[in-house]
């Protein structure tokens, strides 16, 4: 049986290497609150809120999250005991899943650990090798682009995620695939189109994309199905998928043939076993997608990636592709395109945080 004694929240503004722009923004640092969970006998689980600080992905920011575990959260887990994370009642607090995701990580840390057990064998996973891709923002120019991805490349990243907008979508995949052709290759609109631009993003099925991650609005399942049916490129679900509920929604509607799964945004490892469950069980392959994570959240999002039906490459590369210094030790290491996790228990890393702002909460 686990009790829970104490939680700390540790928050930190941790800027990025390079800043990192999509077609509605441009992040340059990420403020990151880590969740640090003791139970009865001493030990420490460990999670993460991989919120941004403006509400321009979900609605969900840092100060939200921070108050919805302070004054909802954390009352109502330190009255629960639990024998597996699944047990954990967080139902009657409604969305705020980024929020309830670093309180779920941290009791699944928790739990490998009092297991002994290695958090991806805890969450049912296959391997402890995940293959992963890098993301690569708006660039100022194609040169750069170019570069980008070639270094990528070199270091062994197996695919290539390219974040696009209308302007000159088209332009810049004739440039990248003349230069590599070969690339495993995939684009993210983050709903930067309308199903007015069909014709459009019909011209993109010459470029032999992997996929078009979330081209129209997040709410708009009936015309990602239109889209879906006019294009060959398969379509990927992203920021429209926040419950079961949805994916549901999505497979009856035939919205997409590929979903993203980010562990923070479908309120953590249970729910996102469950949608990864049911898209296994319809032919649906899945990916994990990236929010930008430190260290804690990194692995944690490595370690649901290695269920079975996570068919495709993570996102989350190697730390020091995003920060200066992570909060883990060691850091998140690409070797040959892979990610291999230790197999030590809970999330196999020390966690090392610098000097933050705490709240502790009993």
């Amino acid at each position: 049986m686990i009790s829970f004694k104490k939680l700390i929240m540790h928050r930190l503004k941790m800027p990025l290497k390079f800043p990192f722009t999509n077609s509605t923004t441009t992040v340059k640092e990420k403020d990151i609150i880590i969740t640090e969970l003791h139970d009865q006998d001493g030990l420490i689980g460990y999670g993460e809120s991989v919120a941004f600080d403006y509400p321009w992905y979900t609605e969900e920011t840092a100060d939200t999250v921070q108050l919805i575990i302070e004054h909802h959260l954390w009352p109502a887990i330190k009255k629960q005991e639990i024998n597996h994370p699944t047990e954990l009642k967080l139902h009657n607090i409604r969305r705020n899943h980024m929020a309830k995701t670093a309180i779920e990580g941290a009791v699944w840390d928790l739990y490998a650990k009092r297991c002994q057990q290695p958090l991806y064998q805890a969450i049912g996973g296959v391997t402890n090798q995940i293959s992963v891709g890098a993301a690569i923002g708006l660039q100022s120019n194609e040169k750069l682009l170019i570069e980008q991805i070639a270094k990528a490349l070199e270091q062994g990243y197996q695919r290539i995620k390219l974040k696009i907008k209308p302007e000159n979508d088209l332009a810049i995949l004739e440039k990248v695939r003349s230069h590599f052709p070969a690339t495993p290759l995939m684009v993210d609109a983050n709903s930067a189109y309308t199903i007015n631009d069909i014709e459009h993003l019909k011209k993109m099925d010459r470029y032999n994309l992997m996929m078009i991650e979330q081209p129209l609005a997040s709410d708009d399942f009936t015309n990602h199905a239109k889209l879906q049916h006019e294009i060959n490129t398969p379509v990927c679900l992203d920021e429209s998928i926040h419950t079961l509920a949805d994916v549901h929604t999505a497979i009856a509607l035939q919205s997409c043939k590929i979903i993203s799964i980010k562990l923070a945004k479908v309120g953590g490892f249970t729910n996102a076993i469950k949608i990864h469950d049911y898209c296994q069980k319809h032919n649906i392959p899945v990916w994990c997608g990236g929010m930008l994570e430190a260290g804690v959240g990194r692995v944690q999002s490595l370690a649901l990636a290695t269920l079975p039906n996570f068919r495709l490459p993570a996102d989350q590369g190697a730390s020091n592709r995003y920060w200066h210094q992570d909060i883990i030790t060691p850091e998140v290491e690409v070797n040959n395109g892979y990610v291999t996790l230790p197999k030590q228990p809970g999330i196999g890393y020390q966690v090392k945080l610098p000097s933050t702002d705490q709240k502790v909460l009993t």
